[in-house]
């Protein structure tokens, strides 16, 4: 098949796409495809999908390293020239109409947000991962823990803040604020007091014109991947550092995962049923990855649902399907089988 894996963009995981993407390319690759990597805001060079699916090497994307902290948009859009505003680079839209499908390796704005994925829909592109609908739901955190509360699923309790509007609340300390539509916990901080507080809502909104602050739940954290409405093994996260941070997520050796968790039966099975919960919940199709906090008395919290999950060699997903004895090619091949059945 020929497969575009479409990867980098605007958002603050620029760098962590890059990377998931060159591992999806790998795979694909391996497997037999022609698989070529599309950065979609720095384009490829040439329209003639015949010579790019002829030399996918050649035309593939540049992979860099993830730094720890996000990457300078301001100095991505200065390198890409031209107009700031315009999101698909040259020849995007082209080379990936001529595809038998686009695998998404997008990571936050724009790229789990829905608005690629509705482009998509209008150009009739086969992609993988969620539609334009649940993928914009999930996103906003403040939507999706509406949704949740509706169909019963347990998620901390908190309120929103929107940008310019007056914050008349009295938070309980601690507590975690963060941008409603953000990923990789950038733009994530847990505080204790007043000045934290407003230092950390004063940092958020560079990353967004709407928060969230909730409870801050103290335990152990744990995340849980569901393909085709199906959960796959709990796997446990145990940061070394304060929490599971941007750093922390893509560095190997900077937290402890276990999978499958080491939990009871019972408690496995629950946290398995409420994974599969939001993801009916949020209408969301194909594959996604939930997390969750139990705290100290076994009370389980939904936090948010990622529906393009990152698949870099550190990634949840992939440990998760590894447990089930999944390849992380059979894993690509499992989600491109979906992508063209739907």
């Amino acid at each position: 098949m020929k497969i575009v894996v479409l990867a980098g963009g605007l958002s603050t995981e620029r760098d962590v796409s890059l990377v998931s993407g060159g591992k999806i390319l790998k795979a694909l690759q391996d497997a037999g495809h022609k698989a070529v990597l599309v950065d979609v805001f720095m384009g490829i060079e040439t329209s003639d999908a015949d010579k790019v699916f002829a030399d996918c090497d050649k035309y593939s994307a540049q992979v860099g390293n993830i730094t720890g902290t996000e990457p300078d948009i301001d100095a991505v859009k200065r390198k890409r020239g031209g107009d700031p505003n315009v999101f698909f680079g040259p020849n995007v839209i082209e080379i990936c109409r001529a595809a038998d499908v686009v695998f998404m390796a997008l990571h936050g704005e724009n790229g789990e947000n829905g608005k690629v994925q509705a482009a998509f829909d209008l150009y009739g592109i086969r992609y993988t991962g969620t539609d334009y609908f649940s993928s914009a739901i999930a996103m906003d955190k403040s939507m999706s823990k509406e949704l949740f509360r509706l169909h019963g699923i347990n998620t901390p309790e908190g309120y929103t803040l929107k940008k310019g509007a007056q914050d008349t609340h009295t938070p309980k300390y601690p507590v975690v604020v963060k941008v409603t539509d953000g990923g990789s916990s950038v733009g994530v901080y847990i505080v204790h007091n007043d000045s934290e507080y407003a230092e950390a809502v004063k940092n958020a909104f560079k990353y967004g014109n709407e928060l969230i602050v909730e409870q801050y739940i103290k335990g152990r954290e744990f995340s849980v991947g569901v393909i085709d409405g199906k959960a796959l093994p709990v796997i446990e996260i145990a940061p070394k550092g304060v929490f599971y941070d941007y750093k922390t997520k893509y560095e190997e050796g900077s937290a402890i995962e276990t999978c499958p968790a080491e939990l009871g039966e019972d408690e496995s099975a629950r946290m398995r049923g409420m994974a599969e919960d939001v993801f009916k919940a949020l209408r969301l199709s194909q594959y996604a990855r939930m997390d969750f906090m139990m705290d100290e008395t076994g009370e389980m919290y939904c936090l948010e649902a990622n529906t393009l999950p990152g698949m870099t060699p550190t990634s949840l997903v992939p440990q998760e399907a590894a447990a089930l004895g999944m390849s992380f090619t059979d894993l690509c091949e499992k989600i491109i089988a979906l992508a063209m059945n739907k």
